[in-house]
């Protein structure tokens, strides 16, 4: 019989330090080519495997795989595509293991977020259910570092760096001009429902009048009266005020404050842009000028200024998911504290650091790589059906 396979996916938003995961999985599965042969990347993610378009990995130099380490973007594509309950749709989980059934797969892993790790735990379930045991791990990835039993999740430290820079630099900008110019400056950045990346905002000062003056978090309640107040209070004792808001900033009923009445592909409630909405709320109350900026995609692509220490985290759990495969650990997801504390505090004490001279050369090499990846390296399908989702 011939050797078994792994399936490799990514999933929803990508992160600066995303491809650094695929890197690693790639690069522990070669090392283990007597247990595991290849390695097939799903073209957009999950719908790779659907549509049975998956990237031959194998076709790639060690040279191409290893600059994975420092592209931006999801190499493979990604994809927000939920798959629902085998009650709701049996004949696409049939789907997706027909086509690993066709290809060898019996390893699954999967580079995401909280939906993505229940996806793949449903996936691990259902395969037995059908006669095809597979394999599954979680992979965790997710900018707003909300992933349950992770103390931290790869792809936040990079984002926390930009919005602590970016929150820096705008402030000294406004102040320069506050005198004659804009009085208030709002920056906002993506959580949902957690408020980490606005508190990163907050690393940018050292005394308790340094900016960001003001937090908006998701976890509490936006009282307007009061924030109103203290925007005021601000600029009559500093002569400026900066804002970092969460997207998920709401009002004490659960209302975001820039909800948008619709949703996304996983049904969460799509956000129409909160710093607009607190920046007229300024000016319309207290009448300063006002400039604001919405991070947006650039918080969690900016590869540039990526962080030391998440590049190696991003690194550490995608090796350890091949791991924890070979070894027989299945249905669950490669978390911080069985995968990498030692990687951790090591990267911490050697002081590691990458050079944006290191990420422009490596970079622009990557990223002309991937481009290659996309173009040439499809998987012939060989299953009955392969154009179906």
């Amino acid at each position: 019989m011939s050797k078994i396979n792994a399936f490799y996916a990514q999933s929803g938003g990508v992160t600066a330090v995303i491809n650094a995961t695929a890197c690693a999985v790639i690069e522990t599965v070669r090392k283990n080519r007597h247990r595991i042969a290849n390695v097939y990347a799903g073209h957009n993610g999950i719908i790779g495997a659907l549509t049975e378009n998956m990237i031959d990995t194998n076709k790639e130099s060690a040279s191409t795989i290893a600059a994975l380490r420092h592209t931006p973007g999801g190499a493979f594509g990604s994809a927000r595509y939920k798959l629902k309950g085998i009650e709701e749709n049996r004949a696409q989980y049939e789907r997706l293991i027909e086509v690993f059934k066709a290809h060898n797969i019996g390893y699954f892993f999967y580079n995401g977020g909280n939906d993505s790790m229940d996806t793949a735990h449903k996936v691990s379930l259902v395969s037995k259910h059908l006669g095809f045991p597979v394999t599954c791990l979680g992979i965790p990835k997710t900018v707003d570092n909300d992933l349950p039993v992770t103390d931290n999740c790869p792809g936040f430290g990079s984002v926390a760096k930009y919005v602590a820079i970016s929150t820096q630099e705008a402030a000294l900008d406004v102040l320069s001009m506050a005198e004659t110019s804009t009085k208030v400056f709002v920056l906002e950045v993506m959580g949902r429902h957690a408020g980490w990346i606005a508190a990163a905002g907050g690393l940018a000062g050292t005394t308790p009048e340094d900016p960001p003056h003001i937090i908006l978090f998701p976890e509490i309640p936006f009282k307007k009266a009061a924030f109103l107040k203290r925007v005021k209070e601000c600029v009559k004792k500093y002569q400026y005020c900066v804002i970092v808001v969460s997207e998920g900033a709401c009002y004490a009923n659960g209302k975001f404050l820039a909800e948008a009445g619709t949703r996304d592909a996983f049904g969460h409630t799509q956000l129409g842009g909160v710093a607009p909405v607190v920046a007229n709320m300024v000016r319309e109350n207290l009448g300063f000028k006002y400039h604001y900026a919405v991070a947006d995609y650039l918080q969690r692509s900016a590869r540039h200024i990526a962080s030391a220490v998440d590049v190696k985290q991003a690194y550490a759990v995608g090796e350890a998911a091949v791991k924890f495969a070979l070894a027989g650990k299945n249905g669950r997801h490669a978390d911080h504290q069985t995968c990498f504390g030692r990687t951790v505090s090591m990267a911490h004490r050697r002081g590691a650091t990458f050079t944006h001279r290191q990420q422009g050369e490596n970079g622009a090499a990557a990223i002309h790589q991937q481009r290659r990846i996309f173009d040439h390296r499809s998987v012939p399908p060989i299953s009955a059906a392969s154009d179906s989702r």
